[in-house]
């Protein structure tokens, strides 16, 4: 009922349905009704259990919604297969400065696909990766692209499994001044020496977690200073 009525509101710049149970078959109902969707610049279908098939459905909708400021799909069941729909559009996203994409499912072919066209996302300042499964491969993939993200100012990273390698990646990039000035390495698999070197980078704002089952400490770098994170 709701998507029958979407293409008749020209003039519709937010809309918010988290939290609820839309699934594929709503998500290819919802596409339909959004239509050109000119006017959308906020959409939340964050915890709505779409799949990647639902996905395939709105990426090529949103597409067409040049005014989409800001997009929030968290907490869904997008994976690899939804991450590549995804990077199929946002390249015509010109607008979208916010991009919410935690606990998806994806795995570093997701995140290889999306670090192949960030570096044409020119106003995308803050992305939320948190929460999938982007190991080590993902990780460098990310870094090789940050230097030509150059509005990005927040990545979030916490909560995968990106482990020393990656770290040393994304450290290369921290040591050319290359990298957004938050970034969150938090509860991943990174160890103390990685995480040095990730702590002598120039940064604004890094949080960097070791491996809760190593036992090891937690801490927190910001500004040159490592300060333990009790």
């Amino acid at each position: 009922r709701l998507a029958g009525v979407l293409g008749e509101c020209n003039t519709l710049a937010r809309l918010d349905l988290s939290h609820n149970n839309v699934g594929d078959e709503g998500a290819e109902m919802l596409a339909e009704g959004l239509g050109e969707g000119k006017a959308l610049a906020h959409l939340d279908l964050s915890w709505n259990r779409i799949g990647a098939e639902g996905w395939v459905r709105l990426w090529g909708v949103l597409g067409r919604c040049t005014a989409l400021a800001r997009l929030d799909v968290s907490h869904n069941w997008i994976r690899d297969k939804g991450a590549e729909g995804l990077a199929g559009v946002l390249r015509e996203c010109k607008a979208l400065s916010r991009l919410y994409l935690s606990h998806n499912g994806i795995t570093d072919e997701g995140a290889k696909m999306l670090a192949g066209v960030l570096g044409e996302c020119k106003a995308l300042a803050y992305l939320d990766l948190s929460g999938n499964g982007i190991g080590d491969e993902g990780a460098g993939s990310l870094a090789a692209v940050l230097g030509e993200c150059k509005a990005l100012a927040r990545l979030q990273l916490r909560q995968n499994r990106i482990g020393d390698e990656g770290g040393e990646r994304l450290a290369g990039v921290l040591k050319q001044q290359k990298a957004p000035a938050g970034l969150d390495l938090s509860s991943n698999s990174i160890g103390p020496m990685t995480a040095i070197r990730l702590a002598l980078g120039d940064y604004a704002r890094l949080k960097v977690g070791f491996d809760k089952d190593l036992c090891q400490p937690r801490f927190v770098f910001r500004q040159r200073q490592a300060v333990m994170d009790a």
